[in-house]
């Protein structure tokens, strides 16, 4: 036992973890109120020395034999469990996750790849300080990124009462009972702490616990995390917070966000946080110099792999506090910290074989299938090689030694061969291996001619029809789709609306209440709006954006058949794409027609003509509209940010990408893909290129994070 961790005071069993407790029913209520307060106390040392000190005193059977103890006698007497550590069983499934305002904002800070721009950083900091006339000496706080789910946790009193996700800096989503189930988030703070203390920290899953915890996944059947920052958050975001507590995260807090006293520097908050029983990472340091900090981040880089936990870059703060609150804040980030982002991670292995998938717009992309390599705290197997160019253009081949890198630390791409003497030699298929179709190459692209005649392209069809990019209907995952699929019951999307209650219920793994869902969830999608429906189509080239665009250029589906089909005009009353559209050769004609649409090119424009010439795809459509009206788009000028022109560069913490452009195309604004003098807004998020943010000083474009983004759209009322 260390000298500085005070030992509860006569309390059985830290002393004599071994004790032997008597029959529960031998226990007067009193006694057994005594006995579980003093078990609860037992049980807060015993965590805090296991997690905070790391350094237990007891051994697992000793610990679970005191917490069985205490969860019999608060069942068998029905004892107030309120601040319990019994509470991280887990309580009642939630209807869903409500929104909680922080107590103090908590921002993002400034970040960046390259050693220029921390020494840039440092300059800052010091004419800053220089300019407020600061007279003492900069020093920095060093201390690793956390690649996990940021929160707010909040005690008054010393009692836990709230947590929080980041949200938008602002508002976080409440976490407050699944916060409750992680062993490492004390219930009750130690020693002399403040009255009131809202920390942040970051949740995570430890690697070994992750690779565990995705053995068992696989093993029942479900899918594996991508990562462990993925499976952190997915697991905090649980409706039930008994699925949280069954699965291993852990935290470490690393900052105040407000208290009722008042710390001097970072380096003291760090000191003080494991007193008060909160967990602390003992990999940080505080040096005199920037020289000494880029020193400390190569450390880190070197023992990353090492770590039990991912950490993609170290976070340097100007220590002094005084010299924080003279150096201040932009409207979006502190002007004294900076994070010092690690690159992503490259690791070698073997091509052991190439195999070629088949995308539901008949893109064919070949994969490489390869010896399990750690990458990240993840075991890859198989990797992206996107195109049949970039396997000309690496010449890789089956047995060949290959550098895999993990874009964004989550996708996984060959990007070099180290050695190329591997046995076997991969030729593109002439064919597709599914429907036995001819292969087209378009560009460095290859695609299946088969359409919807293809079972690979109807089955991705149907997918991203009941997609989220799609119409989002709930129920109709791919294991769903891929169940109906097996079943016969649908063969492609416009089969979904002929699916009868009855059907669904007979089905493994459903009831009538889901059967009963999914039927009205279809009928609640029979009458979309026109640019849903073209997303949910699945049109080569057209996603949400370019829906978004020729639905507000044509007005209708109808239109849209018309031109098409070149000008005719359509019969009265329903539609049928093959009567309007014809099996004449004369597509470059009708691909002029979408040419003239805004930001719709030759090669979009001929997608578009392609897709309804299809045989297979008329009928599927023909069909389809037997059972959806496509409701016609608002063609007037105008909206929220109509004359605006957005261009997006990095990761969003609360957007995809597609999902931003479409935000902004419904409000009647613009999203494109590179800063020009005519952009008005650049919007940065996280491990953004430098490329663009030059562009926009070169153009004098104002940047926006991610949350000023977000306070535009609130403005203009376009959210």
């Amino acid at each position: 036992m260390t000298a500085d961790t005070p030992q509860p005071s006569g309390n059985p069993y830290v002393s004599d973890p071994e004790t032997e407790f008597s029959p529960v029913e031998e226990l007067d209520e009193d006694g057994a109120r005594e006995q579980a307060e003093t078990l609860r106390e037992a049980i807060r040392y015993h965590d805090y020395r296991y997690y905070v000190e790391a350094d237990p005193a007891i051994g697992d059977r000793a610990y679970d034999a005191l917490f069985s103890r205490l969860q019999d006698l608060e069942d068998a007497f029905d004892l107030d469990t309120e601040g319990s550590p019994t509470g991280r069983v887990g309580g009642e499934p939630l209807d869903e996750l409500g929104e909680v305002e922080h107590v103090a904002p908590m921002g993002s800070i400034d970040q960046g790849g390259e050693v220029a721009e921390v020494r840039e950083f440092d300059e800052r900091v010091r004419r800053g300080l220089a300019e407020s006339e600061y007279d003492g000496d900069v020093s920095y706080f060093c201390e690793p990124k956390f690649d996990g789910l940021s929160v707010e946790v909040v005690y008054e009193g010393g009692e836990f009462v709230r947590a929080a996700t980041r949200g938008d800096g602002e508002v976080g989503e409440d976490v407050t009972e699944n916060v409750r189930t992680i062993a490492s988030v004390p219930q009750r703070l130690r020693g002399d702490f403040p009255d009131s203390l809202a920390v942040r920290g970051e949740v995570y899953m430890p690697r070994e616990a992750f690779t565990a915890y995705n053995r068992e996944r696989v093993e029942s059947g479900e899918d594996p995390f991508a990562n462990p920052r993925n499976a952190a958050a997915g697991t905090l975001r649980q409706l039930d917070p008994t699925v949280t507590a069954r699965r291993p995260l852990a935290v470490f807090f690393f900052g105040v966000l407000d208290s009722s006293v008042e710390f001097a520097s970072h380096s003291a908050v760090h000191e003080r946080l494991p007193e008060w029983g909160l967990r602390v990472c003992n990999r940080t340091r505080v040096v005199d110099d920037i020289e000494a900090a880029i020193d400390y981040r190569d450390a880190q880089l070197d023992a990353r792999d090492d770590l039990d936990y991912e950490i993609d870059g170290v976070v340097l703060k100007v220590d002094d506090g005084e010299a924080c609150d003279l150096l201040g804040a932009t409207s979006h980030a502190p002007r004294w910290a900076f994070a010092y982002k690690f690159p992503a991670r490259k690791e070698e292995t073997t091509v052991r074989d190439i195999v070629v998938q088949v995308g539901r717009t008949g893109r064919l992309t070949p994969v490489a299938l390869m010896d399990p390599v750690e990458v990240g705290g993840v075991t890859v197997t198989r990797a992206s090689l996107h195109n049949p160019s970039l396997i000309e253009e690496l010449g890789v081949g089956i047995g060949d030694r290959v550098r895999i890198k993990r874009a964004g630390d989550v996708i996984p791409d060959v990007v070099e061969v180290v050695d190329g003497n591997g046995d076997g030699h991969f030729e593109f298929p002439d064919d597709c291996p599914v429907c036995d179709s001819g292969v087209e190459r378009d560009g460095p692209m290859a695609f299946c001619t088969g359409g919807l005649t293809c079972p690979a392209q109807r089955e991705r069809s149907v997918e991203h029809y009941a997609s989220r990019d799609g119409l989002d209907i709930e129920g109709l995952g791919e294991k769903a789709v891929e169940q109906l699929l097996e079943a016969g019951l649908v063969d492609d999307a416009a089969d979904l609306y002929e699916l009868s209650v009855e059907e669904l219920a007979e089905l493994e793994g459903w009831g009538e209440r889901s059967a009963e869902n999914l039927v009205a969830e279809l009928d609640a999608v029979r009458e979309p709006e026109l640019d849903d429906f073209l997303t949910a189509l699945g049109i080569p080239q057209v996603g949400g954006v370019t829906a978004r665009t020729l639905a507000r250029e044509f007005g209708s589906f109808e239109a849209i058949c018309e031109a098409a089909e070149g000008g005719d005009e359509p019969d009265e009353g329903q539609v049928t794409l093959g009567e309007v559209v014809g099996e004449d050769d004369g597509a470059d004609a009708r691909a002029e027609a979408f040419e003239a649409v805004p930001d719709v090119g030759p090669v979009v424009a001929r997608s578009i003509v392609d897709f309804f010439r299809g045989e297979g795809n008329r009928e599927v459509l023909d069909r389809l509209l037997d059972h959806v009206d496509p409701q016609e788009a608002d063609q007037s000028e105008g909206g929220a940010l109509a004359g605006l022109t957005f261009v997006f560069t990095g990761s969003l913490e609360d957007y995809t990408r597609g999902n931003v452009q479409d935000l902004v195309e419904r409000a009647g604004g613009s999203a494109t893909s590179s800063v020009s003098g005519n952009t008005d807004y650049l919007v940065v998020g996280e491990n953004a290129g430098q490329r663009k943010r030059d562009d926009a000083a070169a153009n004098d474009v104002e940047t926006l994070t991610e949350d000023e983004f977000v306070d535009l759209l609130e403005s203009r009322g376009a959210l």
